[in-house]
């Protein structure tokens, strides 16, 4: 497909019928530059997809070599070993990775997708913000042709890939384990449910308890932001519940560690009074005694899956519109903290 031209500050002072100089100044917020034009100047820049040039001496062949990255947090396991992946590829290649986080925030995912546009990176590898109820400030790489991969949290889009693991039957595997433990008041802790990941989730813990004819509770599922604090939160509310559930699956591994600390430290044992489950086989889930039962995927499989294709798509030797979604293998690694029987 066809890259569009470049706009220009000289196309934008055509338009606006001003100077070039004035263009310029505006868009620097230069305070010889009154408000009302400014606010012209950069009404429009956004309308027609103005990039701002960081790296003039690549504009003749329009590559910069670089290919940006937005993750939801920089300090997870799971997310380092994604990148350490992603660079392995790309680095072969000759290109670089770009790379900020959002914080989960959805305002802050906006300004990164547009401090990358105006980078000028090639293209842009994205796990979305559990904010994110939109991916419309991604349109400015779509209208410029620009490839788009999202990897793990991910939103269908008709024009980028989506590259992920079957959340769905990973969290149905991991409750019917529970189940099979002689489990039946197995809680669910998770977070706000605006993302797939937590969402399939959610699904195939309530697919698991329906065969097996046990009755989803809403009190049974506690919301937090999956954080070893939010596990220990939500330790203290399964305490006050009665009877006591016999269970816990955790949307990832960090939370169902905090509760598991949390429900020793009350004096309840685990597995034997509570069997616990988590998601994401981080190195602390072999930390934790009772070893963690959790499901592993890998981080890294998946950074050099999504990098890989995206430098294909770069080298003309594939189109990213050619495969919607791509699904990676994952497994139920069962250990101390879920063996009841």
């Amino acid at each position: 497909m066809a890259t569009k031209k470049e706009i220009t500050i000289y196309d934008l002072a055509d338009k606006l019928k001003i100077s070039p100089t004035t263009v310029s100044r505006g868009l620097k917020d230069h305070p010889s530059i009154n408000k009302a034009t400014k606010k012209r100047i950069f009404d429009l820049a956004e309308e027609v997809g103005y990039r701002t040039n960081h790296f003039a001496r690549n504009l003749r062949q329009q590559r910069t070599n670089t290919i940006g990255v937005i993750v939801p947090l920089l300090i997870s396991n799971f997310t380092s070993t994604v990148i350490a992946g992603m660079e392995n590829v790309v680095n072969k290649a000759g290109y670089n990775l770009l790379i900020s986080q959002s914080l989960e925030s959805y305002k802050k995912e906006v300004a990164n997708a547009k401090t990358m546009f105006d980078s000028r990176v090639d293209g842009l590898l994205v796990s979305l913000a559990n904010e994110s109820m939109n991916i419309d400030h991604f349109d400015l790489f779509f209208n410029k042709n620009l490839p788009l991969v999202f990897f793990d949290r991910v939103e269908e889009h008709k024009n980028c890939t989506s590259i992920m693991i079957d959340n769905r039957k990973a969290a149905y595997n991991v409750t019917t384990h529970l189940i099979k433990q002689g489990c039946k008041r197995i809680v669910h802790i998770t977070t706000i449910l605006n993302r797939n990941v937590y969402i399939d989730r959610l699904n195939g813990y309530k697919e698991a308890l329906s065969e097996n004819d046990i009755k989803f509770k809403e009190e049974y599922l506690i919301i937090g932001n999956l954080s070893q604090d939010a596990g220990a939160k939500a330790a203290e509310i399964i305490r006050q519940m009665s009877p006591l559930p016999d269970a816990v699956f955790a949307a990832n591994d960090i939370t169902a560690v905090g509760c598991i600390l949390a429900l020793n430290r009350a004096g309840i044992r685990v597995p034997e009074d509570i069997a616990v489950a988590g998601f994401n086989n981080d190195p602390v889930s072999r930390v934790i005694e009772p070893n963690l039962t959790t499901i592993d995927y890998r981080g890294y499989e998946m950074g050099e899956t999504a990098a890989q294709h995206m430098i294909n798509h770069l080298t003309g030797l594939s189109n990213i519109k050619t495969t919607h979604t791509i699904i990676l293998r994952s497994e139920l690694i069962t250990r101390a903290s879920s063996l009841k029987s």
